[in-house]
């Protein structure tokens, strides 16, 4: 008999506005892993989203062997501490996984709630060693790292002989990843090199992505807006495109940045939250100051001007994302699980 698992998060990737997120690539694997897997919710409404939820975890209880719940910082955080509740209720073991790059200010901010619920989990999983830190200072000894996994294999390394200041954005259209700075740097990029171009790549989640299109119309930049894309369709874009951007101002580790490495794309990353634990300056990627134009500009220009560096920099990052493929990270989940 399979053993069942259910896994509690924001599945809304049938949506325009989400992309593929933990609950939709962590459930497939498991399923190739021979789990039974049962997974809630997609409802748009977030009453009935909850109620999903809970009602999920309440219906299948019997013969579950852990309830996964994907745990976010912001108000996400509170269907993660409902869950929690009912699973102590019915005396279900419960595994928060650790998304938000917030989630230590969010400790601090709701002490009681937060010690309730991650202190009662089976474990909590941290993607990141930023977030399994955060948490052990805060008292917490029930916490395991798993990073977040990819299929090394379907992430073609393109190793780029020169460098043009061709940029790539992927995620979501929200503010706390900062879009509109990416079309700051393009603004001044283009005064150096009027060949740049700029690809923003991904669904609005908060009215950012039509800010950013005035934005770009009003200025008149080389920039493509494609909207949420298939990951296929995105990978083969990038193709095209000599660096990655990420200009977030909270973060925790970005598959979408994992995913860039994997491809050979030299990345330039705002220095914030977990992303220091990710990346190496000068290492595996470029890491700039928070919200500063001209730090991600003076970093284009390097990468332009030095070949050699980009591929020192390309090659360290595909060798340090090779481990964070299925085949070697799911060795931690089947142990977890199968405690």
């Amino acid at each position: 008999m399979k053993k069942k698992v259910l896994y509690i998060g924001n599945q809304q990737t049938q949506s325009s506005k989400a992309t593929l997120t933990t609950i939709d690539t962590l459930s497939k694997n498991l399923k190739g892993e021979g789990f039974h897997v049962i997974s809630a919710s997609g409802k748009k409404n977030k009453i009935l989203r909850l109620l999903d939820m809970l009602f999920t975890v309440l219906i299948n209880r019997k013969n579950t062997v852990s309830v996964l719940i994907d745990t976010y910082s912001t108000q996400n955080f509170w269907y993660a501490v409902a869950v929690g509740n009912l699973c102590r209720l019915l005396h279900l073991p419960y595994i928060p996984i650790l998304h938000g790059g917030n989630l230590p200010e969010r400790l601090q901010k709701n002490p009681f709630q937060s010690k309730k619920f991650f202190h009662g989990a089976k474990a909590c999983v941290a993607p990141s060693h930023y977030l399994l830190n955060a948490f052990k200072e805060q008292g917490y000894t029930n916490v395991v790292f798993i990073p977040n996994s990819i299929e090394i294999d379907k992430y073609p390394l393109k190793k780029r002989e020169s460098i043009l200041p061709k940029l790539l954005w992927v995620r979501s259209f929200a503010e706390i990843y900062n879009p509109l700075l990416a079309l700051k740097v393009i603004e001044r990029v283009i005064e150096i090199y009027p060949m740049a171009t700029l690809c923003m790549v991904g669904p609005d989640k908060d009215g950012s992505l039509q800010l950013c299109k005035a934005y770009a119309q009003r200025k008149k930049l080389p920039v493509m807006f494609t909207g949420k894309l298939p990951k296929e369709e995105w990978l083969q874009l990038s193709q095209s495109y000599d660096i990655f951007i990420n200009t977030t101002l909270f973060d925790n580790t970005p598959v979408s940045v994992i995913e860039a490495m994997a491809l050979g794309l030299p990345v330039i990353s705002s220095k914030v939250g977990g992303i220091p634990y990710l990346l190496e300056h000068k290492e595996n990627a470029l890491l700039v100051a928070s919200n500063d134009q001209e730090a991600f500009v003076e970093a284009i220009i390097f990468l332009c001007y030095h070949t050699s560096e980009v591929k020192a920099i390309t090659k360290n990052a595909r060798t340090k994302v090779e481990q964070f493929d299925w085949q070697k990270v799911k060795q931690h989940w089947l142990t977890l699980l199968g405690e």
